[in-house]
């Protein structure tokens, strides 16, 4: 009995560790209550929606000036991004960078690389809520 104890103990505890290496399969990109200029990341009320998409820029191509009204995760698959926020600075990312964009805060984002800017970007939004806001 002793022995069918001990296996027992042995089989939970493999059991745990393995399930502690093994899970969740994945890498953390990023993990943060912040944007990238420092902001606690709010939520729009509302249904939840989210929409995933990705932006693709030319090289020396920028978007409008514009705005983001729910959260935006990004994560940089190819080239370069300089993101000028104005008085909140200018960041510039690169291939493998992962950022929570800047809510409520104007900002042109630029392809500063050579080659073709794509971007994955994720956002947390709300039925009747707009992702991005051009600004005039």
């Amino acid at each position: 009995m002793k022995h069918i104890l001990i296996a027992s103990a042995l089989a939970l505890v493999a059991t745990q560790v393995f399930a502690k290496d093994t899970y969740p399969p994945l890498d953390v990109l990023l993990k943060t209550d912040k944007t990238v200029t420092g902001q606690p990341i709010r939520y729009p009320e509302g249904q939840a929606e989210i929409t995933m998409a990705i932006v693709a820029l030319q090289p020396g191509q920028s978007t409008p000036l514009h705005h983001h009204e729910a959260p935006l995760a990004g994560y940089i698959l190819q080239g370069e991004l300089t993101a000028d926020y104005g008085s909140e600075g200018i960041h510039v990312y690169r291939t493998g960078d992962a950022i929570v964009e800047a809510l409520g805060t104007e900002h042109v984002g630029t392809n500063s690389g050579d080659d073709i800017l794509r971007i994955l970007v994720v956002f947390a939004g709300a039925q009747g809520t707009p992702n991005t806001v051009i600004d005039d």
